[in-house]
């Protein structure tokens, strides 16, 4: 005869646990993110004050290098860590207000060119992706998952084919670890080329949007170029985000073919259950303010309210991005990222500039 003994289980945190859990991180991305517009600020200041000709250094870098600096020198104490994991709502908060900022007969005119754009970069990004991870031996769900978050949107890419490929949390580490890498990278690689290369504010943003997987990351890189680059690259990236789940779809009906994954019974249910659902809250303010429902201070306040969002979000980014932890998951997806990052940075580059030329981004 054999008994068990039941574990009691620890009772569920209630609603307001979890908010003042929630505090300590929001507290910190706060902190750096104003540090950062104190010392945009006060560097500039003192520059004119001494007649000094410096280049203008936005509080998205510096909320970046403050977190970059706590999160790899000092590390991050495990209270903060529930209100830092918020920056991606901030994100998506800061995004859906935006919209304010876009009549809706722009957003359907810049929409509609850069979901051409979309089309041709994501096709060729899995294509290459693909190309790559068989030709570096990957294993292929890696390649995949490799191939969703380079073409599509990051992070939340590689989450969403997981499940839906039934891959390993080792793959998705993997490819989770490399894409936030090349994200830190684009950081500061994109705004230095789109000046060397004299690009318009439009242009650059387009090129961001499209090149850049994370959203965070590409509107980061926009902002670091002007306010209007920022903007446009928000669409784009945006764009992407809208098409994330046909992209699982697609591949989900393929592992599931190969019996290497859960069939998908209902199309419908799955493109509503993967659809990033702020793009929607975007397309809305963006309508309202078409409408004329806001009025001139409302709309002003609603950006306003938008840049304090992102200021989170800036400062999460570096806060969330450990060099140690990444170098700790090998080489080879490294590797093959890289080198597709710079493919389709190339590439995409080439596609933004002939748009430009064509329809005057």
């Amino acid at each position: 005869m054999s008994s068990t003994i039941a574990l009691p289980q620890a009772p569920p945190l209630s609603i307001g646990t979890k908010f003042f859990r929630l505090l300590p991180g929001i507290a910190l991305l706060a902190a750096i993110g104003l540090a950062g517009k104190f010392l945009e600020k006060n560097i500039n200041l003192y520059a004119r004050t001494h007649h000094w000709t410096i280049p203008n250094i936005e509080y998205v870098l510096w909320a970046i290098l403050f977190g970059l600096i706590i999160s790899n020198i000092f590390g991050v104490a495990e209270i903060f860590k529930p209100g830092i994991a918020t920056y991606e709502f901030w994100l998506k908060a800061g995004i859906v207000l935006l919209g304010s900022r876009f009549l809706l007969g722009d957003v359907a005119k810049l929409g509609g060119v850069s979901l051409l754009l979309v089309f041709i970069e994501i096709t060729g990004s899995l294509a290459f992706m693909t190309f790559l991870g068989r030709l570096f031996g990957l294993r292929p769900k890696l390649t995949t998952l490799l191939a969703v978050g380079s073409a599509v949107c990051g992070v939340s890419a590689i989450i969403a084919a997981k499940g839906a490929i039934d891959a390993d949390d080792e793959d998705s580490s993997f490819s989770i670890a490399a894409i936030l890498a090349l994200g830190a990278i684009a950081l500061f690689t994109f705004p230095l080329i789109g000046h060397a290369l004299h690009l318009s504010d439009h242009a650059y943003g387009a090129w961001a949007g499209l090149a850049v997987d994370n959203t965070a990351e590409a509107t980061a890189a926009g902002a670091l170029f002007s306010d209007s680059a920022a903007k446009l690259a928000v669409l784009v990236k945006t764009t992407r985000n809208a098409l994330i789940g046909f992209v699982v779809l697609g591949y989900a009906i393929y592992w599931a073919s190969k019996g290497q994954a859960q069939v998908v019974s209902n199309k419908a249910a799955f493109l509503w259950q993967k659809f990033p659902k702020f793009v929607l809250g975007f397309l809305l303010v963006s309508i309202l303010a078409t409408v004329g429902f806001f009025t001139k201070d409302q709309n002003t306040a609603l950006a306003n309210l938008s840049r304090w969002a992102f200021l989170l979000t800036f400062a999460g980014v570096g806060l969330r991005t450990n060099f140690r932890e990444m170098r700790q998951q090998g080489l080879r997806p490294f590797i093959v990222g890289f080198l597709g990052e710079i493919a389709i940075a190339a590439f995409t580059l080439i596609l933004v500039i002939g748009a430009d030329r064509l329809f005057h981004l």
